[in-house]
């Protein structure tokens, strides 16, 4: 556990925390939980702290990321299926080095702010993944509960599950997920129609939280400029280190609330300007929580999409199914 002067996050409290999470029974799915005070675990950010690892050949906690999650995804099929009557296939097989963006191999980069703020020019660094967010509308859309927020505070999709609709990207106000076509579920259910991979993300290291420890990109940073810890204790270390420095927080308010809090000594509003953006590149602008900033019409062209290909795998299933029944009844 990263040591701090504020004393507010302990490794005791971190593993308590870090513990919660029920499991619906035969399925392996988490319950999704909104209540308030039982959000699990948060993480800070400090942009002050942060240098980018500029020493380094590449950022610590991308280096980290990448050892711990390169490995996860399989080789996809070649050539990849042709979909129809259309849509996109993504692969990212032979562009894994790529690191200055999010993709299905890469959860995690650092943007860089060159800015002017109160007569200083300077560099500020800002590591982008996925934002953990309180109520993420990513989980609310998925019809093959592929994408579920534990209880520990984590948002992960099930690659076991997930087919790569990519509507959690649709409507995920930073477009974090990142689709790797050629892999998954898909494959043995309808490759020309249904998705056309999965969707790959940070998960906050679940795994490594299941355990007791830190994400290992928190773990990595030289600088301390990341922490984790229960959900309450984290909001405040960031209001502390906010207030220290007269400074600004990213995350909790935006999408409705998150679980990532970034602290700045820069307004974001000057960072966002100063940021490349485009796919795989998040903004740092203000978001309402996408769901309810969608008009009927934009939730109906979402849902569609998804609903018919949930109908039409159940559909499938129903025939394979029958066709089972028969040949052992015959």
């Amino acid at each position: 556990m990263n040591a701090n002067k504020e004393g507010s996050v302990t490794r005791r409290s971190f593993m308590k925390a870090s513990a919660g999470v029920l499991m619906v029974s035969g399925l392996g799915i988490p319950r999704t939980v909104h209540a308030e005070g039982a959000r699990g675990l948060a993480t800070m950010i400090d942009l002050d702290r942060c240098d980018g690892c500029t020493n380094f050949d590449q950022p610590c906690c991308v280096a980290s990321c990448r050892d711990k999650n390169l490995g996860i995804i399989p080789e996809p099929v070649s050539p990849l299926p042709k979909l129809f009557p259309r849509g996109k296939t993504e692969d990212w097989s032979k562009k894994k080095d790529v690191t200055n963006r999010l993709t299905p191999y890469n959860f995690i980069y650092v943007q860089q702010a060159d800015v002017e703020y109160e007569g200083e020019r300077k560099s500020v660094f800002i590591p982008r993944r996925c934002m953990h967010c309180d109520n993420p509308a990513c989980a609310t859309i998925c019809p093959f509960a592929a994408n579920h927020k534990y209880e520990n505070g984590a948002v992960v999709i099930n690659d076991n599950l997930c087919v790569g609709g990519a509507k959690c990207r649709t409507v995920c106000p930073w477009n974090i997920p990142q689709r790797q076509s050629g892999v998954g579920l898909y494959l043995k259910l309808m490759p020309e129609l249904a998705g056309n991979g999965v969707m790959y993300k940070c998960d906050l290291c679940n795994d490594l939280l299941h355990e007791g420890k830190e994400p290992a990109c928190i773990d990595a940073c030289p600088q301390d400029a990341m922490a984790i810890g229960p959900y309450n204790d984290i909001k405040k270390m960031a209001e502390k280190r906010a207030a220290e420095m007269n400074g600004f927080i990213y995350g909790m308010k935006e999408n409705g609330g998150t679980g990532t809090f970034y602290v700045s000594p820069v307004p974001f509003d000057i960072l966002n300007k100063a940021i490349d953006k485009g796919p795989g590149k998040p903004s740092l602008g203000p978001v309402k929580r996408a769901m309810a900033a969608m008009s009927t019409l934009e939730k109906s062209l979402v849902f569609s999409p998804v609903i018919g290909i949930a109908a039409g795998i159940a559909g499938v299933w129903s025939v394979i199914s029958k066709r089972k029944w028969a040949e052992k009844n015959d």
